[in-house]
């Protein structure tokens, strides 16, 4: 019979080379990014809280507080300014070390 002589395509990798590849395992953010995402999570958390309340306990009676500025101003900006601060941290990219 004859021998086959074919090679594995695969080559081991050495130990040396194994650590090397851990070490330069790199986050898909970095940590200015997630400083940017949590501030951006803060300015929706307070925009929303500014949005809510001013519902009234008995229906029948009329809560101007409803129409108040802060409802309807200052609240969908701090939103809007949250969701900017959000995109923004998803998509800015840091100076790399050379």
């Amino acid at each position: 019979m004859k021998k086959n002589n074919i090679k594995s395509a695969a080559k081991p990798v050495p130990p040396t080379a194994a650590k090397e590849n851990k070490l330069n395992l790199q986050l898909a953010f970095g940590p200015i990014n997630y400083i940017l995402m949590v501030v951006g999570i803060v300015i929706l958390a307070i925009g929303y809280i500014l949005l809510s309340g001013g519902g009234s306990d008995d229906p029948n009676t009329f809560n101007p507080a409803m129409f108040d500025s802060r409802r309807l101003t200052v609240a969908p900006i701090l939103i809007v300014l949250g969701f900017v601060v959000e995109i923004f941290a998803i998509m800015f990219k840091g100076k790399k070390a050379e």
